[in-house]
């Protein structure tokens, strides 16, 4: 599921929203190999492409994470 959403936003299907992994060492081999394999050596996604989503220790990094995209990409009125 996490997959399809981030395929979802880099095609532009949906808007771009949160997508967050708990858990350095329970993600961070597959990361490493995304960011290896399918960046470095087979150019199947961008760079930008890693900041699609975020991985995180503690449920507090989380919701810190969630807390400051929300800041930064919700629409405020221009008044």
């Amino acid at each position: 599921e996490s997959f399809e959403a981030i395929t979802l936003i880099q095609t532009g299907k949906i808007a771009r929203f949160p997508i967050v992994f708990v858990g350095k060492d329970y993600w961070g081999g597959l990361f490493s190999w995304i960011e290896e394999k399918m960046l470095g050596q087979e150019k199947n996604i961008s760079p930008e492409d890693l900041n699609l989503y975020r991985v995180v220790d503690t449920a507090d990094e989380a919701v810190e994470h969630i807390f400051r995209f929300y800041n930064k990409y919700v629409l405020k009125p221009n008044f």
